[in-house]
């Protein structure tokens, strides 16, 4: 039997989301594999989407991802450092992570993308590989200091492979591996009955826009309920069960609903921030993205000039969403940019997968 440690990012639920998929498909395809996810913030989540056996859980902090300024979905430079610093005091994580390694047994490291498994698998020499758009050490390009960027991106260099997924600018030098492969999106499995039932129970008709709202599980932007946006004509909105919006078109996904992924596909428009998991869930879901832009991250950049680069998206400044209203003309510029005809590289990630493990034998 072959133990995974699989480390997931604490940063939001998007990272759980994409490791979820692969996760289930690692299981399916491969009868021989038991994974232990390291993660912290979305444990539940994780636990109520992965009851199989061969699944175990360790909490642990793995990353601290960003720390937004209050109000605002732009990130806070002076915070983050700090909290980096905190998070690597005396390098106490690599210790804790090499004994870990060795107490279960672990042969093979996967990590989304936080870098403490990887460090620690490089320490003891077993393989490791990172599937990711970005890594902490670009994601952080700017807004921390050069020394914590140096420390950050030796780390990832470390790792064995490096599967880099739709709008990584990551470069070879980074992840000096032995495979560095290049898939596009990944979700967990949409299925068409689902998203029909959840059009049909929000009344969907060819004159009227299901727009699905999403900001973010770790941000806060205040009260949002005085947003011209629900104001917009013959709009139907989908919001998150943690985005308390009171308006008569506005209806929130159950809260003990985890597979949010067939919500995203049953509306015609998302409105979100460039999250990587969440404009995958569109994307495969042919759903139109209106996003959000924060110019001040890199991740944010990236993803949207690949976005923008093959007509997939029309963006808006975070200042602007406020007063937006989503009027005919816009929708109907949005829905021409339906994406159409991706597919879902989960299958052949986890594939890829499988060989590794094979020749790390």
């Amino acid at each position: 039997m072959k133990k995974i440690a699989y480390y997931i990012s604490d940063y939001g639920y998007g990272h759980a989301a994409r490791s979820i998929a692969i996760i289930r498909e690692l299981l399916k395809q491969y009868d021989d594999v038991e994974v232990v996810i390291c993660h912290s913030f979305a444990l539940a989540f994780l636990q109520q989407s992965l009851p199989q056996e061969r699944v175990t859980y360790r909490r642990i902090q793995t990353d601290i991802g960003y720390i937004l300024k209050a109000g605002s979905l732009e990130p806070d430079g002076i915070e983050i450092e700090k909290g980096l610093r905190e998070f690597l005091e005396d390098d106490h994580y690599l210790i804790e992570e090499m004994i870990f390694l060795k107490e279960m047994a672990i042969s093979f490291v996967l990590s989304d993308v936080s870098f403490i498994g990887i460090a620690a698998a490089y320490e003891i020499g077993i393989p490791s590989l990172v599937i990711s758009n970005f890594t902490w050490a670009t994601a952080y390009d700017g807004l921390i200091d050069r020394y914590l960027h140096y420390y950050l991106r030796n780390q990832y260099m470390k790792t064995t492979h490096f599967f880099r997924l739709a709008g990584s600018t990551e470069t070879d030098h980074v992840c000096e591996g032995h495979l560095n492969l290049s898939f596009d999106f990944l979700s967990r499995q949409i299925e068409k009955d689902e998203v029909q039932r959840i059009r049909t129970s929000l009344s969907a008709t060819s004159d009227k826009a299901i727009v699905y709202v999403g900001l973010g599980m770790k941000v806060n932007v205040g009260d949002v309920n005085s947003w011209s946006l629900w104001d917009s004509p013959n709009c139907t909105f989908i919001v998150s069960s943690t985005m308390d919006v009171q308006h008569h078109n506005v209806v929130s996904i159950p809260t003990d609903y985890i597979e949010s992924q067939h919500y995203i596909a049953a509306a015609d428009i998302a409105i979100t921030k460039s999250g990587w998991g969440t404009i995958s869930e569109a994307i495969l879901g042919e759903t139109s993205l209106l996003v959000v832009e924060r110019q001040s991250l890199r991740e944010d950049r990236d993803t949207i000039a690949y976005l923008k680069e093959r007509n997939l998206c029309e963006v808006i400044h975070w200042d602007a969403l406020p007063d937006f209203v989503l009027d005919e003309k816009r929708i109907s510029t949005l829905k021409e940019k339906q994406p159409q005809g991706w597919l879902n590289e989960t299958s052949s990630i986890v594939k890829r997968i499988g060989l590794v493990l094979e020749s790390s034998e």
